[in-house]
């Protein structure tokens, strides 16, 4: 708590000093928790997930048993059958992981669902706060959910141009 009262109070120096440029403080998950849309939509991916989560589960459980009932057989077992069973129980755990990794692994079914259902909520929400930062004037506004950090601020503000041309840099 202190760390953001200390980095609010650097950046309102830095306002001041700088042009006097006007900023504002958001919560961005308190609104997004607001939204009856994101509301449902996160509820629908937590369902999904927990679906698919159940699935690769059972599927685990399955390759479990097989290794068990392979561990108390494997005596009796010829080498061939033993080498099958081992195959066998091989490769269900690859196509398990294969699962794993096509439901929630990056760019997986989960991503693209949370990107198709959240995101549009997300972009309406930063237009919002774009459209209020413009009509009230504001060059910065910054997100106070997860850490202080930048959700907008106005263009004119960036100087990277004029960096790159202070190191010799033409853009």
């Amino acid at each position: 708590m202190k760390r953001i009262f200390v980095i609010l109070f650097l950046l309102s120096a830095i306002t001041i000093t700088a042009n006097a440029q006007r900023y504002c403080v958001i919560d961005s998950k308190y609104i997004l928790d607001n939204i009856t849309e994101y509301k449902d939509a996160q509820t629908k991916l937590d369902n999904m997930s927990e679906s698919w989560q159940k699935e690769i589960d059972n599927l685990m459980m399955d390759v479990d048993r097989m290794y068990k009932t392979y561990q108390a057989e494997r005596a009796m077992l010829s080498d061939d059958m033993r080498k099958k069973r081992e195959d066998e129980i091989v490769e269900k755990e690859k196509s398990v992981k294969v699962l794993q990794k096509q439901r929630f692994g990056y760019e997986g079914d989960l991503f693209k669902e949370r990107q198709k259902l959240i995101k549009p909520i997300q972009d309406k929400v930063y237009n919002a706060v774009q459209k209020y930062a413009d009509s009230r004037a504001y060059d910065v506004v910054l997100d106070k959910s997860g850490g202080v950090s930048v959700f907008y601020f106005n263009t004119k503000l960036d100087k990277s141009d004029e960096v790159l041309k202070s190191l010799g840099i033409n853009k």
